[in-house]
């Protein structure tokens, strides 16, 4: 698990960031960007991406096992949001 601050990926933007970590081969990408679905064609994507609808981490670290459980049932390439 990587963060995209880690990669020095931070600065790209969402088209850029989903094209390079498929590229790389990261199966999946999670985020908190809500408006991603609607600023991106995600059609035909291979990389399973989740949005978290929170950006609070205490809240997002509270939820992590269910976080978890719901990106584990998923298959590639899916969209998902998650209320948290």
């Amino acid at each position: 698990m990587s963060t995209a601050y880690e990669l020095g990926w931070s600065r790209l933007k969402n088209g850029e960031l989903l094209r390079l970590a498929e590229a790389q081969g990261f199966d999946v990408l999670v985020t908190t960007d809500a408006n991603l679905k609607y600023q991106q064609n995600l059609a035909g994507r291979k990389i399973t991406i989740v949005v978290l609808l929170s950006t609070s981490w205490p809240r997002i670290q509270r939820k992590a096992q269910e976080i978890a459980v719901c990106i584990s049932g998923l298959g590639e390439g899916a969209f998902v949001e998650i209320p948290i």
